[in-house]
């Protein structure tokens, strides 16, 4: 049987799956996505916003106003109950947004359609074989497709990951929460509620919509489906009456479990999202962090799969993003332990959030929660080296222009702001944007505050800086060819 070939298959097509779609069809690469659902409809409202860095991100592709007309802006960075206003951060989306999940994906959806991915829906992968030039990857309607690479990103239970073998290494769950989205008879107990088990809340979804319960359970549930008799005894056990709980829409149970893949690539299968770190909801890092997975590694994988960089390149994926989630996985744990009702957990909650009053801890804390604050380790030198580019207001020859503008395409910029300089970058000039601009602003860093101005800098196509000139190019060949391959010949 002939197999459909492709560079890249995606198996999985949430948040993760849809946005490295994305990222390799802006580079030109052909990519599918194997996703078992038989609609972009997604039942349940699942996560409830995203973080600066987030939007930043969408911000760079040009697509943060569907989001953002679609959302409502909130601070909604925090730790252990504590809100971490992030409206003071040198950023110009100092906020989060509220917007469930279902409205994420539709948009990213309609995104992805437009960029003609191909989407194989109601179906999914069921193993695969990998060998030196591809892998073939079989699905559940019988068929089989060919590719370059695979990336698993489907999900906490990934398939990819347990069939490539890669460990999943971590924590054991210590608590269980239902969740559902359901009708109600009797007018609940709206907002938060704590008691001896822990915290529950009952909120409205959407105006005249289902109702949402979150429970905490007073023993670890099952890895079964939950049922609509478990919900009834278990807002029993909490407000001593199930309200007339009838018809779910959503049902699901989940836990703290941490755990985190050892590697989060094996040869020509690679993991994003959920299949390469699960963590409890707390803070709202989960569909962020996959997200922004997809941005690291989409350019990376597009520069491989059509020659231009080494193999060696997909390295720094894991090097640089493993150590990302392993913090929120660290973050979340502590906020989980913060959680216990015991007077000494209290006791030190309390010293927390005084700390958290603080501005210092408020900040670190605020610029971690909210991505603004992710430092890759690109070596020792100026503070813009391996964080986030500012989307500063540049002005050009040819008018004003917004650093983030430039990323629209998923290209690098060598950005140069001071004279007229003997950079030449020709070697690269079909992989790398040069523009000319001055900035006469302040340059600022989330949580550091003030840094020097640089004459010249070089950011990827995810928005970091792997490069800084100070009036002179020392370093910029080595990080051109480290990061977008050796020189053309010339």
């Amino acid at each position: 049987m002939s197999k459909q070939p492709h560079a890249v298959v995606i198996a999985g097509g949430g948040p993760t799956g849809m946005m490295l779609a994305g990222e390799l069809a802006l580079a030109g690469v052909d990519v599918a996505i194997v996703e078992r659902r038989a609609s972009p409809e997604l039942i349940g409202s699942r996560a409830g916003g995203l973080h600066s860095r987030t939007i930043e991100v969408l911000d760079q592709r040009g697509i943060a106003d569907r989001f953002l007309s679609k959302g409502q802006v909130a601070q909604v960075a925090g730790f252990h109950m504590v809100p971490l206003d992030i409206s003071d951060f040198p950023t110009r989306h100092n906020y989060g947004l509220a917007l469930w999940q279902n409205h994420i994906e539709r948009i990213l959806s309609e995104w992805v359609e437009e960029l003609n991915v191909r989407l194989y829906r109601a179906r999914e992968v069921t193993g695969f074989v990998q060998d030196d030039t591809g892998v073939d990857i079989a699905l559940s309607d019988g068929q089989s497709l060919r590719a370059k690479y695979l990336v698993g990103c489907d999900g906490g239970r990934s398939l990819v990951r347990k069939a490539a073998g890669i460990e999943f290494p971590g924590w054991e769950p210590t608590t269980s929460w239902l969740i559902a989205e359901v009708g109600m008879a009797e007018e609940p107990k709206w907002g938060f509620h704590k008691d001896a088990l822990g915290i529950h809340g009952i909120s409205r979804v959407e105006n005249g919509g289902p109702v949402r319960v979150v429970l905490t359970e007073r023993h670890i549930g099952p890895a079964s489906e939950p049922t609509l008799r478990d919900l009834r005894e278990a807002l029993i056990a909490v407000y001593g009456t199930d309200y007339g709980v009838h018809t779910p829409t959503w049902l699901s149970r989940f836990t703290d479990m941490t755990r985190q893949a050892a590697a989060y690539r094996d040869r020509r299968v690679l993991l994003a999202g959920d299949a390469a770190h699960v963590h409890p909801p707390v803070g709202g890092q989960g569909l962020n962090i996959g997200v922004q997975d997809a941005v690291n590694l989409g350019w990376k994988l597009a520069q491989v799969v059509k020659g231009t960089a080494p193999e060696s390149l997909l390295d720094t994926y894991h090097a640089e993003r493993h150590p990302v989630a392993a913090r929120v996985l660290r973050t979340t744990m502590a906020q989980m332990a913060l959680r216990r009702q015991d007077e000494r957990t209290k006791a030190l909650g309390d010293t927390v959030s005084e700390l958290l009053g603080m501005d210092g801890p408020r900040k670190r804390l605020a610029a971690e929660m909210s991505g603004l604050g992710i430092h890759y380790d690109l070596g020792e030198g100026h503070p813009l080296l391996g964080r986030r580019m500012p989307d500063l207001d540049l002005v050009t020859d040819n008018g004003p222009l917004r650093v983030f503008t430039l990323l629209h395409s998923a290209r690098p910029v060598l950005l140069n702001l001071g004279e007229p300089s003997g950079f030449d970058i020709t070697p690269w000039a079909d992989r790398v944007q040069w523009v000319d601009a001055r900035y006469e602003g302040p340059w600022e860093l989330p949580a550091i505050g003030a840094v020097t101005a640089p004459t010249a800098v070089l950011v990827r196509p995810d928005g970091y800086v792997a490069w800084v000139g100070n009036r002179t190019h020392v370093g910029l060949a080595d990080a051109l060819t480290t990061w977008f391959g050796p020189p053309a010949a010339t």
